[in-house]
């Protein structure tokens, strides 16, 4: 079976073909640039690809409800020329085919679920941490919508006592996101996180942000996995210190050894890697042929 993905982020754009299994056999990159420009690069990948269905994983935010006259759509997102851009509409009307839609960070959970870190558990969190900060909810073998969808990276946190750091969302200004994203770590320190020495109190700093947000979800949804992606979890370091403050602020309360004992086994790195979104996108497009 042959299956398009589709990981579109706010900077770049990914897309692959891959089988049932989760494997991907070929992949491309190209740069997010105007709406146009970006769906007829897309469109000119698939031509006479002959693939079956296609799943996309988007950045946001995202109308994903089905009777929605604007379903398919990015909705109000920051970047400029693309709010109210029609995506999955665009491409049905060209590959007549089933097409599954959803978050980008909601289809990486996905693809962890079915062939990664979380295969064979009914639930996982997968946070992405780069330039924004986001939240795929994965619970009882389904992803998790709503009213919207999940926007853990906007939560509010306590502030850390040696952070005088103002925060950087527009909306929220010290959220998660606006504390804990490479572009807050970026704006706080003057330098990318990359060139931060291991040692450098800003990682101090980023666990106790996100181990905040991680113990929230274990307290109010109680995954079987949380997964930590993106260009800042690429840092080393971050897991044992993060390990360390999730203990310190659930302080015994969630007594499993799951916690108190494995918990380096509980929060971890993306078994996929880099491809976890687009393993995403194969799950997501795998679905909905299974739902036509």
């Amino acid at each position: 079976m042959r299956i398009g993905s589709i990981e579109a982020g706010g900077t770049k754009i990914n897309c692959g073909i891959g089988n049932e299994h989760g494997e991907l056999i070929e992949t491309i990159q190209f740069p997010t640039t105007k709406p146009e420009e970006t769906l007829e690069n897309i469109i000119s990948y698939f031509h006479n690809k002959h693939i079956e269905c296609l799943g996309i994983g988007s950045f946001g935010p995202l109308d994903l409800k089905e009777n929605s006259p604007t379903y398919g759509s990015i909705t109000t997102t920051p970047k400029p020329d693309w709010s109210n851009v029609d995506i999955v509409n665009t491409l049905s009307s060209i590959y007549n085919i089933p097409i599954g839609w959803d978050t980008d960070v909601n289809a990486a959970a996905l693809g962890e679920a079915y062939w990664g870190a979380a295969q064979g558990l009914d639930s996982c969190l997968y946070y992405t941490v780069g330039t924004g900060i986001g939240i795929g909810v994965y619970i009882e073998n389904n992803l998790v919508h709503g009213l919207v969808h999940p926007e853990g990276g906007h939560i509010l946190t306590r502030r850390h006592p040696k952070d005088p750091f103002q925060g950087i969302c527009p909306y929220h200004g010290d959220c998660l996101e606006g504390l804990a994203s490479g572009t807050a770590i970026e704006a706080r320190w003057m330098v990318k996180a990359t060139e931060l020495p291991s040692d450098h109190i800003a990682w101090e700093i980023e666990a106790f942000y996100l181990a905040q947000a991680i113990s929230t979800a274990i307290l109010t949804v109680s995954p079987k996995k949380i997964i930590l992606g993106g260009g800042v979890m690429k840092q080393a370091q971050l897991f044992p210190l993060i390990h360390q403050e999730v203990r310190n602020i659930l302080n015994g309360y969630v007594n499993d050894e799951t916690i108190t004992t494995h918990i380096e086994q509980y929060i971890v790195q993306p078994k996929l890697g880099n491809n976890a979104g687009l393993c995403g996108g194969l799950a997501l497009g795998l679905q909905a042929f299974h739902k036509k």
